[in-house]
């Protein structure tokens, strides 16, 4: 019987002081593993430090390295597409490599697939590299997300997963050209054959996280958008709040002025009202916006990224015939 074949898919991007421990912490987790063959994708999300030539140098010693160099930053979910689409595996493992997806887990995820598990998730159940702001924060962008979205998506699970080749193979057939894998996997998850286990993520080997507030703010607005049209019914609602306000306004205003002959000036009135009339317009507009930028994204289907795939048999053959 054919060993199974995993590849483990790491998205990079600037992380040249953990690319190696990474690698070290894989070789030793993986050991002990049976019946199964690795091919470790490396995903260089168009670094401007040493993380590929750090990569390179793995696939020196190890032909199980195989490198993928996006030439710009397209973005985490564009980085784990690709290493997807490269990935020969029967089961494809994503992970960061900030080694803040502890390695050690991969064992656990490789036997609970080899017992039938098509998909097995990870759930942070608190992570050392957080504040408390940030882990509040959190919390309200999933409730928030989940109250909006027709698509539920599990609180606090990252990029650390596994899934067959059924589900990659599937994975592969979205066209979507901004998109988000954690939705996506809720929209066609087997709740009958998924599995999650629960970690706690450590500090950051070396360097920063890459999502500042503003990145942050635009993948909260880039879930809600992707997996619901409940904001553009509520800027409906929102709208009729405001019409019905001014309507009382004016009712108030009228009554006001000719029964109870106490006349409100006028200037405060009109500013409120323009003011309260012009804030709901633009917030419908924003929310309208959003769903025309995505659809006028969509539409041009452009490639998702441009990358070279480098593998060590690849450059033998090159250098060879050279």
């Amino acid at each position: 019987m054919t060993d199974k074949v995993v590849s483990i898919v790491i998205s990079a991007y600037n992380e040249q002081d953990n690319v190696n421990e990474l690698y070290k912490q894989l070789r030793e987790s993986l050991k002990k593993t049976k019946n199964v063959n690795f091919e470790f994708l490396y995903v260089d999300d168009g670094s401007t430090d040493k993380t590929y030539e750090r990569c390179l140098k793995l696939q020196k010693k190890d032909s199980r390295v195989k490198v993928v160099q996006l030439k710009r930053n397209f973005g985490h979910e564009i980085a784990m597409t690709a290493g997807m689409d490269y990935a020969k595996g029967d089961a494809v493992i994503f992970m960061d490599a900030d080694l803040q997806h502890p390695p050690v887990y991969i064992p656990q995820m490789i036997e609970l697939w080899q017992q039938g598990k098509e998909i097995v998730l990870t759930k942070r159940l608190d992570n050392q590299a957080t504040s408390g702001i940030y882990k509040f924060c959190a919390k309200v962008f999933y409730f928030v997300l989940n109250k909006l979205s027709e698509t539920k998506i599990m609180e606090s699970a990252p990029d650390f997963r596994l899934l067959d080749r059924k589900y990659v193979d599937f994975l592969k057939g979205f066209n979507e050209q901004d998109r988000l894998f954690r939705g996506l996997l809720s929209w066609i998850m087997p709740h009958d054959n998924v599995a999650v286990i629960n970690f706690v993520a450590p500090k950051r080997f070396s360097g920063e996280s890459k999502y500042n507030f503003f990145k942050s703010l635009h993948l909260a607005v880039n879930s809600i958008v992707q997996f619901s049209v409940l904001p553009l019914r509520l800027a409906i609602y929102l709208g009729l709040i405001a019409a019905t306000s001014a309507f009382l306004l004016g009712v108030y205003v009228f009554i006001e002025h000719f029964f109870l002959h106490n006349p409100t000036p006028g200037y405060a009135t009109i500013m409120i009202t323009v003011i309260f009339l012009g804030s709901v317009q633009l917030i419908c507009l924003g929310i309208i916006g959003e769903y025309i930028g995505k659809i006028h994204l969509e539409v041009k289907k452009r490639p998702l990224y441009v990358a070279d795939f480098v593998t060590k048999e690849e450059k033998n053959d090159a250098e060879k015939d050279i």
